[in-house]
């Protein structure tokens, strides 16, 4: 199996993956408002609680009615009712080790990102595992993008619940298993946490500059050390081509700037001065998050991220892709074989190895 360092590359291939067309910053996000807000409740008497692990067969949504048109039951993506692999028993399970499915959309329902966390409580390590939105899944729909299936699930009257539930479904064809738990964050929450916290210290690594009138967007960031307000932030991350012969970068480029800003927004989120802006943090977390966890289990794993030295224990990921179907569609194929490593040696909550075999993967044509 190939090696992989704590920093989110391999140690013998790059760590490359699909292009993402906006922001990878709900995970810190979250977590950064986390440790702040329930910082405060603990204060008062709010006592943390760890999370106990869902057993196998529970919190799989059967209960959630499906209205959308998109919906197939018969999918084989939809086949199995457990959250594990065939033939993985409750008794296979990590010792205190959670997993976590991160969504972000813009404000409605598209998932402009989608993020498989793990957190291990006993070596107290973190993985993150970003999904291109465009990666192909086995579904019957139009559109088989992975980023298509929670407005599948939400429309029609199946609401926020009924489209976490189709995600997760389409999420366990392509890492083999159900996340324990599920967090929902508008991105817009992204611009307001960083406003709170004053802005973030980011370098710049060329002057970075775009207009375009007809999405009303101009980026003018200067190369360098620069504290970046939410709105400047937003765009540093967004930036993938200038205009007027201004640089182009590679989406996996962008990627990397992405997760700049995430490690830039955890480290001022911990400093001591942030504190101080805590009623700001509490309106935006009750306006923007929608979870499945109590508000004493977010505290626990508020105080848990708060524990870890600084960002070198959070590792950063890309599924790993194997080529595109190009135009019109620009599906990405996931890598069923390196995928099923890099969720071995990052976020597999089971004793027993996930399988390519396990994945429901559609191979790249030759």
């Amino acid at each position: 199996m190939e090696k992989y360092s704590r920093r989110g590359k391999r140690q013998e291939v790059t760590n490359t993956g699909g292009g993402f067309r906006r922001l990878l910053l709900i995970l810190v996000s979250l977590l950064g408002i986390g440790i702040l807000v329930l910082a405060v409740w603990y204060w008062v008497g709010f006592k943390p609680k760890q999370p106990d692990i869902p057993a196998l067969g529970e919190g799989d949504d059967d209960g959630v009615a499906f209205h959308s048109p998109q919906y197939n039951p018969d999918d084989a993506a939809f086949d199995e009712t457990d959250k594990a692999p065939d033939g993985v028993t409750e008794s296979d399970r990590k010792e205190e080790f959670y997993t976590l499915l991160i969504i972000g959309t813009d404000g409605g329902v598209n998932t402009d990102t989608i993020m498989l966390a793990s957190y291990d409580n006993i070596h107290k390590k973190a993985n993150l595992i970003s999904i291109p939105r465009d990666t192909l899944v086995n579904v019957k729909r139009p559109t088989k993008k992975i980023n298509a299936a929670y407005p599948s699930g939400a429309s029609n009257g199946g609401g926020k619940e009924g489209g976490i539930a189709q995600l997760k479904r389409e999420v366990k064809t392509l890492i083999g298993f159900i996340p324990d738990f599920s967090v929902l964050i508008d991105m817009k929450a992204f611009v307001q946490i960083i406003d709170a916290l004053g802005g973030v210290e980011v370098d710049v690594p060329f002057h970075m500059v775009y207009n375009d009138p007809t999405q009303k967007l101009s980026i003018n960031i200067p190369k360098g050390l620069q504290t970046l307000n939410g709105t400047d932030a937003m765009k540093f991350a967004r930036y993938r081509r200038g205009s007027s012969g201004s640089k182009t970068i590679s989406d996996y480029d962008r990627i990397n700037h992405q997760q700049a800003v995430i490690k830039a927004i955890l480290d001022k989120a911990l400093k001591p001065a942030s504190l101080l802006k805590i009623p700001q943090f509490i309106s935006i977390f009750s306006e923007n998050v929608t979870t499945d966890l109590k508000t004493n289990e977010l505290l626990w794993f508020a105080q848990q991220l708060n524990g870890l030295q600084g960002t070198d224990a959070l590792s950063t990921y890309t599924i790993p892709i194997a080529g595109t179907s190009g135009s019109p569609k620009w599906y990405e194929y996931a890598d069923a074989a390196k995928t099923a490593d890099l969720v071995n040696a990052t976020i597999n909550p089971y004793n027993v190895p996930i399988t390519a075999e396990n994945l429901d993967v559609i191979n790249a044509v030759p």
